[in-house]
């Protein structure tokens, strides 16, 4: 039986422990910064000095944009490991609330590409401790056989998209309005707000929030500060003298995010704490995490691809109105948080008769290739000729999928988790967003309004064919998961 992070408190939240609430709340802010932030970052970049943009190349902006994305989620294994070995949970979920807070001040108040690579390498390191110490917590309110944590995540994720909603929609008004360091400053300000209501809600957190679950030795703390010292010194240098062109900054965050990926597993499954049947749910969780790497590596061109659609190529009128680029990007949330709570009741209601967990993660990734395949009947037409409700239609399917994939990969990886690397674990399942992410920039590179069909023709037929694979294998994956849904 796991340990719950609360005691003493037997009230309820939709029917979930009383303590979701204050998780999803610093969660739903920090998403309405993250977000707000996103939707208008892209077109910083490649608009035009006299449109307030910094004017550099659209295909560089991409590699920027599926860099930074990327490295959020790859954060996540820093985070947790900070929670697993140094600090606890509790702890760092609230430090990286503060280091997000100052990411987005400085990309309000500094100017150019400065403000820019300091903001965004703050904004990414304190969101991926924050990612994988909230997703532990929220996991850790559930025994493993309690049949609320597929509902419990799913509530989680209705929270953490009404900041998705609102974001955009704020700073994309600010932007067109006063420019884009307003829209950034709103950023912040979302952030401040998410982290004065978890100030005043985190001694609720107790047990499990508050220990480290294997503590580094005290010797050991030497060599690790040496090291992250030496990484910080060649990250600076990297930038500094070019030698990583920023062209290919989402190429390298590839690389790393499967040498990451690759070290994660092996760490894990050699680990000397580690049970058999522990062990084999980390194989069976392999498969899973590639099929999660295609599907995000689609799903996140929202913030690529999607955007510079959105610019180019979408009607964006509305009623004689012409409605911000950002805006586009909520349109997904509103389905999330009208679609989330009919796919909680659903496996509420469903209990053990509900599909497997390689099941869902099939549909989703399948339904993720039909989404990038329903753009082929608008290719070719001229700028802004792409109706906004086709691209609507679109979205939905993109959030149907997500629903199918996301929320209940982050359950599943609280499921097999071994005790000994239960917040490393989540994180691993954040590195396949990471590696899909920064994918996501890479294969920007290669879109344009004259390709279109061949480009979202070759991507959906990939991901519906893998999709294809992953279902060939459910048998063998739920035989190794062991009775793991």
């Amino acid at each position: 039986m796991g340990r719950q992070v609360v005691t003493g408190d037997t009230r309820s939240f939709f029917g979930q422990p009383r303590v979701l609430a204050n998780l999803f709340g610093v969660e739903l802010w920090e998403r309405f910064s993250f977000y707000g932030m996103q939707g208008i970052l892209l077109i910083y970049l490649y608009y035009s000095v006299r449109d307030g943009g910094l004017g550099i190349d659209q295909h560089t902006a991409t590699s920027i944009v599926g860099a930074y994305g990327g490295s959020v989620y790859l954060a996540t294994i820093l985070g947790a490991w900070v929670a697993d070995r140094l600090v606890a949970p509790e702890r760092v979920l609230f430090g990286s609330a503060v280091v997000v807070m100052a990411g987005h001040v400085a990309l309000a108040l500094l100017p150019g590409i400065g403000g820019v690579a300091t903001g965004l390498a703050l904004v990414a390191i304190g969101s991926g401790g924050l990612k994988a110490t909230a997703t532990s917590l929220v996991g850790s309110l559930y025994t493993p056989d309690d049949p609320r944590r597929d509902a419990g995540f799913a509530l989680f994720y209705l929270g953490v998209n009404v900041g998705a909603l609102a974001g955009p929609l704020a700073t994309g008004l600010l932007q067109q309005r006063l420019g884009f360091h307003y829209g950034f400053g709103l950023a912040a300000i979302g952030m401040a707000a998410g982290l004065t209501q978890y100030a005043f809600g985190r001694r609720r957190l107790a047990g499990t929030a508050r220990q480290v679950p294997d503590p580094l030795p005290r010797s050991r703390l030497p060599f690790v500060a040496a090291g992250a010292v030496a990484v910080a010194a060649v990250a600076v240098a990297v930038v500094v003298t070019g030698i990583l062109p920023a062209a290919r900054l989402a190429t390298a965050v590839v690389v790393l995010s499967a040498a990451a990926a690759v070290t994660s597993f092996v760490v894990i499954l050699t680990g000397r704490a580690v049970t058999g049947a522990e062990r084999r749910r980390m194989v069976a969780f392999i498969p899973m995490f590639l099929a999660s790497a295609v599907f995000w590596s689609l799903y996140q061109q929202q913030f690529t691809v999607v955007t510079i659609y959105s610019d180019q190529r979408l009607d964006r009128r509305v009623l004689g109105w012409e409605m911000p680029v950002s805006w586009v990007q909520s349109i997904n949330p509103v389905f999330v948080i009208l679609l989330s709570g009919v796919f909680a009741a659903l496996w509420t209601r469903l209990g053990d008769r509900q599909p497997s967990t390689p099941v869902k993660f099939t549909a989703g990734t399948v339904l993720m290739g039909i989404a990038f395949l329903l753009f082929l009947p608008l290719a070719g037409g001229g700028p802004h000729s792409a109706p906004l409700l086709a691209l609507a239609g679109i979205l939905l399917v993109f959030t149907v999928a997500e629903l199918l994939l996301s929320p209940v990969g982050l359950a599943l990886a609280t499921k097999v988790a071994p005790a000994a690397f239960r917040t490393q674990t989540v994180a691993l399942f954040f590195l396949s967003v990471a590696l899909g992410t920064a994918m996501s920039g890479v294969l920007a590179r290669h879109y344009s309004s004259d390709h279109e069909t061949v480009y979202f023709g070759v991507l959906g037929t990939v991901a519906i064919a893998f999709g294809g694979v992953l279902a060939a294998l459910t048998p063998l994956i739920r035989r190794l998961m062991g009775g793991v849904r």
